[in-house]
């Protein structure tokens, strides 16, 4: 359900600014009527482009600021100059003080993270929050995670991330029992980092909404093996900007194909329909919005670069996640897992005191 939902735009992130946001706005605007949407930024850039768009002006309200974090701004930088004050900042406050459900920015990711991990906390159970987006599959969709906010994760805290993954792929793939797979340099379990390892061992052994796969390999990402796929920030960052870089090198490879000859131009003619088939599938707008998981608050990213149609795609996400009360489910989840740590750890140290009186006796 969307009515009553209010989402917090940072009018000012991005590469474009404004223009994007409201453009986003406009087309989101269609497909979500019973959404309103707090805008924070210049007044004096923001308002005009509103007066364009009636429909857009109907359901907004912006919120005037002068500063603006910068897409150069190291994160200590933005936390200084745009404390209390940036549009990215007060974007997210409204969500810690319950004005909106969910906050989206284009803007810097690095300054959005650590803005959002000072004002909305990390949730119980959480050590480290973890960057979640939608990634396009021979399947449909996965979820993919961590993508950038924790660089370097141990066997626990994989574990989360598989956790909050499993949670939200319930909520956007409406899945009972996702599958979940662990990143890996092969799918024998003697393979993989000692922390990788650990996580496989909990996810076989807890009782969560999720079915565990075991270890995936990365061409098993583009397969779509399973519905959520859990790494580390530094892996899957620099899995998604190789996936990233490889479609722009195939679309690059297309075009200057279809323009090599002019029995390629024709043979593009003829085959236009299954050509603009494939632009759609392989177009990074429709899977734009990546969503901060383990805070007390939603936030999407979007890419900093995109347009209109792709800002629309990340309020789609944060509509989705805000209408389906991801936060609890996440919590709710944590909450098991908490319970299974606990009674592992137990079980350990009961272990290591029988063993250690054994050998006093």
């Amino acid at each position: 359900m969307t009515r009553g939902l209010t989402i917090a735009l940072d009018g000012m992130g991005g590469d474009h600014g404004p223009e994007t946001v409201i453009g986003g706005v406009e087309v989101a605007s269609v497909r979500h009527p019973d959404v309103r949407f707090l805008i924070y930024g210049d007044e004096t850039k923001i308002r005009p482009l509103l007066e364009k768009h009636p429909r857009v002006l109907s359901v907004s309200e912006i919120v005037h600021t002068d500063v603006a974090v910068s897409m150069e701004d190291k994160p200590s930088q933005a936390l200084r100059r745009g404390r209390k004050t940036s549009s990215m900042w007060l974007a997210i406050d409204a969500v810690k003080e319950g004005r909106a459900q969910a906050a989206v920015s284009a803007g810097n990711t690095g300054a959005l993270m650590a803005m959002a991990k000072v004002i909305l906390k990390t949730m119980p159970n959480v050590e480290r929050p973890a960057l979640a987006a939608l990634w396009p599959t021979a399947r449909g969709e996965s979820v993919a995670l961590d993508l950038g906010a924790t660089v370097g994760a141990d066997g626990y805290q994989l574990v989360q991330f598989a956790v909050m993954g499993e949670a939200f792929a319930r909520v956007i793939f409406n899945l009972e029992r996702p599958t979940v797979g662990l990143l890996n340099i092969g799918e024998e379990e003697v393979k993989g980092t000692e922390g990788v390892k650990l996580a496989a061992q909990m996810l076989r052994e807890a009782d969560l909404p999720m079915h565990f796969h075991g270890f995936v390999e990365g061409d098993d990402i583009a397969k779509g093996t399973v519905d959520v796929i859990v790494t580390d920030g530094y892996t899957g960052n620099i899995a998604l900007k190789t996936a990233e870089g490889m479609v722009r090198l195939v679309v690059d490879y297309l075009r200057a194909a279809m323009r090599s000859s002019l029995l390629s131009r024709l043979g593009y003619l003829l085959a236009y329909g299954a050509f603009r088939a494939l632009a759609k599938k392989l177009d990074p707008r429709a899977s734009n919005g990546a969503v901060f998981l383990g805070l007390n608050g939603l936030v999407v990213k979007s890419h900093g670069g995109t347009d209109a149609i792709g800002f629309a795609a990340a309020i789609d996400v944060a509509v989705d996640v805000a209408s389906a009360d991801l936060l609890s489910k996440i919590v709710a989840d944590l909450d098991r897992l908490s319970g299974f740590a606990t009674a592992v750890a137990n079980r350990k140290e009961n272990a290591d005191i029988v063993e250690s009186e054994a050998v006093l006796s």
